[in-house]
Parts: C-alpha cells; structure tokens; sequence
C-alpha cells in the first residue's frame, strides 16, 4: 500500500491547511511539533539534570517509590491474561499487558498497540530501563494479532525484539500500521505488511474493509540513535469498526490535537491514554500527560471509558510508581465525572465494554 505524505514543510508555528486540523509539519527533514510553545526536552533545562542523565543511561537513579515485589504481589498484581474467554459481539474486551501494551478486541479483530516484551527498554538488554512488573504472557501466548499499532520509535514503545517474535510467530498475515518514516526499519525486520500512515491518514485494514484505523496527532518526538532525531514521526491512533471506536493515546504531553480527535472522530467506546511517567515537570510536560491532562484528554476525545496506561510497568521518572493511578481517581472526581469512567487494569487483567444495543451506528463517514 502507498504511504501518502502530507506534512507540510515551512518555517511556521502551525501547519494550516484549511480544513481545521493540525497536520505533521517538518524543518530541514525532520519532522516537529506544531504546538505554541512546544520545545524538545533539555537535560540542561532541569534542576534534576544529572540525576536525570544518569538514571536515563543506565536505568538506576532513584528507585525508592518501588517497593519489594512481595509488596507489588499486593499492590500491583500480575495475572495470567484470559484469553480464552469469549469477547460479546456487542462490546469490546481490552487487555493491559503493562506500559502501553494493550490489546483490544472487538468485530473480530484484535489490535495490539505498543508492544513490548522484553525486560529492558533499552537498544540493549544488559542496561537501560528494566521492567518491575514483568509482562504478564509471552508472545507465543497472543490469541491471533490482526493489527499492530505503533505510535513511535523510542525504544519503550517499538521494541526489536518483540517486533522480531510477533514477526515470527504471525508473519505477513500480521498488519503493521506505523508513522512516516518508519517502514524502512519495519522492512528490515522482515515485516512485509506495513502501512505507514501520516496524520488523519486513514487506511482500511487488509481483508476487513468495514475496519479503519486513522493515525492522528500527538505532542512528542522520535529517537533511536545519535543523529535520527524526529526522522520519523510520532502520533496516536484510531480504529473504527462498524459500531466500535478505539482510541490509543500512544505517548504523548497535553495539545490542543485532542478536542480535534474527538471532534472529527469521537465519540469513542474505549480510549488508551497515557497516564505516568510526567515528574519532574519542568522536564516532561511537553513530552508525557500528567493524570490531570489525561482526564482532558479522556474528556477531548469523547471517550465514553478510558484505560489508564504508561505506567506501572517500567521506572522511567520520579513519581510514586502507585501515584498515577490515585491522581486519575482523584481528577476525575474534581471535574464531577464518574470515577469507573477512567479505570486502571491489573498487569494482563481484562475487560469487557458494553456497547448498547440501542446505540446509533458508528459508521458516521469520515471519508478519505
């Protein structure tokens, strides 16, 4: 399938191109945020700068929030995902396999967002951020991936030896949807059904026509080795059924993206949405969501039910490793919304959202 290519390339701020939506920009080749304000993150710009940059590069630093995982049995439980169970032909059944890992199933499709297996989220597995909740499965125990979804290249999202064993086990019936930029590393994978989407790009998924998965913005950037900064592009991502819609908040900071999301795509059954890895602040607000942002986002997007993800999982930055999910609670009861509207899963823990019979088809159109 052809990639479509409508970044626009200027000196500007914004990206118009008079339908009202934010479009990919890039300067000089490389791709960058369109958001005021938005800046890359600085190691220099932080108080914490030293105890960032190591901590970063070797995965130690500051690990005192994370308890023994005898504690973690307790707090932060891991159970065998059941995938044996069936998923209702009127709703939708979701999984969290830890960090932004999540499978979604529903109209007999199951769409994997973020994968990542491995124990370290590093380009090796000897440093880097290590895992203090194991995933809870294997990738051999996957019931059938139809779709993968990646939202960006750094090493926590698009991990190469996950990639190399679903790869393995599915070969080409598996679908790859990935941003602008990252099909040649796909390809060099050995993955040949790769489909690599710009924003608001929509692409119907290969034999189920009445399935559309649309890649749609975020604020953030890309990075896996010393001079590819932003060469590909990085976003979040919809997919839609005939009554379902799917919404993965991939990793992202707060951007006025969203409440164009659910305008021209929501309502959405089920959203994703990042909700950890946000201290210190100064240093990651315009890279990750802290809980307040993602209950906006929750709201932006028209989510009728949320799964807080990107957290838990890895220790990636200085929060509390439970505070995540406290503050989410806690936000969404500040702005008078039903708490059990934006839930949190145990690590393979599952979940089945109803959709009512009586609810209007979600096929409004939203043509290509």
């Amino acid at each position: 399938m052809a990639t479509v290519d409508s970044s626009v390339e200027l000196e500007g701020a914004t990206a118009a191109t008079g339908d009202g939506l934010t479009h990919s920009m890039r300067k000089n080749g490389r791709f960058v945020n369109p958001w005021p304000g938005w800046a890359l993150p600085s190691f220099t710009g932080s108080p914490n700068m030293f105890q960032l940059m190591w901590k970063f590069t070797t995965g130690s630093g500051d690990q005192s929030s994370i308890p023994s995982q005898e504690v973690l049995d307790t707090t932060l439980p891991i159970v065998t995902p059941d995938f044996s169970s069936p998923v209702p032909e009127d709703g939708m059944k979701v999984t969290w396999l830890g960090h932004a890992s999540v499978l979604v199933q529903f109209e007999n499709i199951s769409v994997l967002t973020d994968p990542i297996f491995s124990q370290r989220a590093a380009p090796f597995q000897f440093m880097g951020p290590k895992r203090y909740r194991g995933p809870p499965c294997r990738v051999q125990d996957l019931p059938t991936v139809d779709v993968v979804v990646i939202s960006h290249n750094h090493y926590d999202h698009l991990d190469y030896n996950t990639v190399k064993d679903l790869h393995k086990r599915f070969g080409e019936k598996l679908c790859w949807h990935v941003p602008l930029g990252m099909s040649a590393w796909m390809k060099g994978m050995g993955c040949e059904n790769v489909v690599e989407q710009d924003w608001w790009q929509e692409e119907r998924v290969k034999d189920r026509e009445d399935i559309k998965v649309v890649f749609t913005p975020a604020a953030h950037w890309c990075k896996r080795g010393p001079t590819d900064d932003n060469l590909v592009l990085w976003g979040s991502w919809c997919v839609i059924g005939r009554r379902s819609r799917f919404f993965f908040g991939g990793d992202t900071g707060y951007c006025h993206g969203f409440k164009e999301i659910g305008k021209k795509y929501g309502p959405f059954n089920l959203a994703a949405i990042p909700i950890g890895a946000y201290e210190p602040r100064d240093f990651m607000k315009n890279q990750h969501v802290n809980p307040e942002e993602a209950v906006q986002i929750h709201q932006d997007v028209q989510a009728k039910q949320s799964l807080g993800i990107h957290w838990g999982t890895f220790k990636l930055t200085f929060e509390g490793y439970l505070e995540p999910r406290s503050r989410v609670k806690e936000a969404m009861e500040a702005k008078g919304l039903k708490v059990e509207d934006f839930f949190t899963l145990d690590h393979g823990g599952s979940k089945v959202i109803t959709i009512p019979q009586t609810e209007p088809s979600i096929e409004k159109e939203t043509a290509t």
